[in-house]
């Protein structure tokens, strides 16, 4: 069994690393970048799994965090408590001592004459003595507790006291959880019945033989127990022959190769950095950790931010390697696509890497995604091709495009069972007699009369004016160059990668060839992006996550890839995008796209015209304005001149008498000149949203902490 519980995870277009034949033993521990914490494994297991997390709002590091209230409680300052103290304890110490000689008369004694008998009345009688003094300190701790209520004693003995002492010194010691409730005694499966399976599991957790993601994966697989997918006899079978090793991912990989993040797969988090400490942001978010999992990346990201403010390094790759985790652990399947050499993660990270326009790259890439129906594949296709070149409105299309291409891969399909390779579809759009006759005298005598109507349609519109296919031809020229002679194969004699095997977790990686081939590289993203978009909306099994990341989608966005990322979220799949300025998007996409993500970043260094559009996104809120004037006394007297005179003297300021008006404004949450100017190097401004509908206001967050 695989993570997922199947026996193949990946399809025929997946990296064919060879299954281990018997229960691998725990290699080495990888590498970890310096600073970075150690992943949980060995002894330092069990704490990682039994450590806290509670609760929390949306995007809050959720590994160790300590609720916060929602809004800041009033902290008096320390010399104004302690000075309101003494003199509630001098207030306290002058009424008693006012009321013990009499200055305020016998009043206060009353009482006590009304409840003592006269026969204790007698001078000198110990039981006279007893109650009166109990009545002395009645009264005594009766002004006690009320000065020190209006003196604020208590909060001083919570601030400055054992209380606090303790807390600084001794951390709270938490509980060892009972059996019922220890996670690493696998509770779910001994209720389910699975006794020695999780007996074997918990054997091996304690041996230190467990890591977070063999957890993690093991987890996943029992849910698929749970949904029925798979039966209880085969999990425990892997089980008790494999231990913390059954169910693993068919590269036979544990886990990643080396983390440069902080990750948390038992909430499915990575920590992108901490939310800072400044007015702007909730009290309930202020030092908290920021943690990103896939509930907010469902609804997509979209970072902006100019070259060197850390998308690629700080954003971009702590997220690949949390995705690549969870498709280890069988939760997810990922593909990141970037220029090469943009350092998206070693290439040990990932089961398939394509190297586009590398002779040395073992994997091509499917040009028409894995598809046999000519229709879609021509979709996908002229969104690649000429998806930029449409009208930039939410509302236009290209079907002229697909058109077009249809009328050509139907009829060469029909004849060949394949599509056409790159040289072969640009004669064909070219409109070269040969292959077209070629095609209308295989198809001739077939029966297949609507392919020669399609293919007659498209020797007629051949010439005219406003026919696609010239434009066609020279995108398709751009792929038609030496460097790409060796790729997008279609006779069968490579390995080519589709989109299609995201029904597995699988860990992908594609290289676009950034230098002399910019065009190029941009349509091929835009072929990547559709072609996910497509896949992901017809996929079996939604309950693994798909996730494209792609570096840099610079010419990549496109009405058709708009109205694409808004329906990836019922699909339980997302995108993650970078844009070093938002004027590489067409104007009347902006708002579009912005609006079709759910989690949007701006970065330190933002332009002010792009700061707006973040502006105009988070909106206005209401908030507390204090205006604040200072208005000159002017003396009425000869005595008050005088003292004014005085005043100005020692002060060198004209009296002044000052009035504060507090009034509710509507503001902007973050303005266009403060994400331009006020976000500091190595911070963003980030909103969140997650798949529940549940959001994050605009938050600062430290990208290094």
């Amino acid at each position: 069994m695989d993570s997922d519980g199947t026996q193949d995870a990946r399809g025929t277009h997946a990296n064919p690393v060879p299954r281990p034949a018997g229960p691998p033993e725990v290699p080495p521990r990888p590498t970890t970048a310096p600073g970075v914490p150690q992943r949980p494994d060995g002894s330092a297991f069990l704490t990682w799994l039994r450590a806290p997390r509670p609760d929390a709002l949306p995007g809050v590091w959720r590994f160790g965090h300590r609720p916060r209230p929602e809004e800041e409680p009033e902290l008096i300052p320390a010399r104004q408590l302690v000075s309101g103290a003494v003199i509630a304890f001098l207030v306290g110490w002058l009424i008693w001592s006012l009321l013990w000689n009499g200055y305020l008369g016998g009043w206060w004694l009353l009482p006590l004459y009304a409840m003592i008998p006269d026969s204790w009345a007698q001078p000198h009688s110990f039981a006279s003595v007893v109650v009166v003094y109990a009545y002395y300190v009645l009264i005594a701790l009766v002004i006690m507790i009320g000065v020190g209520r209006l003196g604020r004693w208590s909060e001083i003995w919570r601030r400055y006291g054992p209380p606090a002492w303790r807390r600084a010194t001794a951390p709270r010691a938490e509980r060892p959880p009972v059996p019922e409730q220890d996670p690493a005694e696998w509770p779910q499966l001994r209720a389910a019945g699975a006794v020695d399976a999780a007996e074997r599991l918990a054997t091996e957790a304690r041996a230190g033989l467990m890591r977070d993601v063999d957890h993690a994966r093991i987890v996943r697989a029992w849910q698929g127990v749970r949904s029925g997918r798979h039966s209880l006899a085969a999990f425990t079978g892997a089980v008790l022959s494999d231990g913390a090793a059954a169910c693993l991912h068919p590269s036979g990989e544990r886990d990643l190769p080396a983390r440069i993040a902080r990750h948390d797969l038992l909430t499915g988090q990575v920590r992108l950095g901490t939310t800072a400490d400044d007015p702007r942001n909730p009290y309930a978010y202020r030092g908290a950790g920021l943690g990103l999992g896939t509930d907010l990346l469902g609804t997509s990201l979209l970072a902006v931010g100019p070259a060197g403010s850390g998308k690629t390094g700080t954003v971009v790759q702590p997220l690949a390697e949390s995705l690549c985790l969870q498709a280890l652990a069988g939760r997810a399947a990922v593909v990141v696509v970037g220029a090469a050499g943009a350092g998206l993660g070693p290439v040990d990270a990932y089961d398939v890497v394509v190297r586009i326009g590398n002779p040395e790259s073992v994997y091509d890439l499917d040009l028409y995604g894995g598809t046999g129906d000519p229709d879609e594949a021509a979709a996908v296709l002229a969104e690649a091709l000429v998806g930029d070149l449409a009208d930039p409105h939410p509302g236009s299309d290209s079907r002229r495009s697909t058109t077009v291409l249809a009328q050509l891969l139907g009829p060469f399909r029909a004849v060949h069972g394949r599509f056409p390779s790159v040289p072969e579809l640009r004669q064909l759009l070219d409109g070269a007699p040969g292959p077209l006759d070629a095609l209308r005298t295989a198809l001739q005598g077939s029966g297949q009369e609507s392919l020669l109507r399609e293919l007659d349609a498209r020797e007629r519109q051949l010439g005219h004016p406003g026919d696609v296919a010239p434009v066609l031809a020279d995108r398709v020229a751009l792929l038609d160059r030496p460097a790409f002679a060796g790729f997008f194969d279609t006779s069968g004699q490579s390995k080519p990668f589709s989109l299609k095997a995201l029904d597995h977790p699988v860990r992908v990686r594609i290289d676009l060839p950034e230098r002399g081939h910019a065009d190029a590289s941009r349509m091929l993203a835009r072929l990547v992006l559709a072609q996910f978009t497509a896949s992901v909306a017809v996929r079996e099994d939604r309950s693994l996550f798909a996730c494209l990341v792609l570096d840099d989608a610079t010419g990549v966005v496109t009405p058709e890839a708009v109205r694409g990322i808004q329906r990836l979220r019922s699909g339980n799949a997302g995108v993650v995008v970078t844009l070093r300025t938002l004027d590489d998007v067409p104007r009347p996409l902006r708002g579009p796209l912005l609006g079709a993500t759910g989690c949007r970043m701006a970065l330190s260094g933002l332009t002010p015209w792009d700061g707006q559009d973040f502006a105009e996104v988070w909106g206005k809120e209401w908030t507390e304005a204090r205006d604040v004037t200072d208005r000159q006394i002017i003396a009425e007297t000869p005595a008050g001149k005088a003292l004014h005179v005085l005043r100005r003297v020692i002060t060198g300021k004209a009296p002044t008498q000052r009035a504060v008006t507090v009034r509710q404004v509507e503001r902007e949450r973050w303005s266009a000149s403060e994400l331009a100017h006020g976000v500091p190097p190595g911070h963003a401004v980030l909103s969140l949203t997650n798949v529940k509908g549940e959001h994050a206001p605009p938050l600062l967050v430290d990208l290094r902490g």
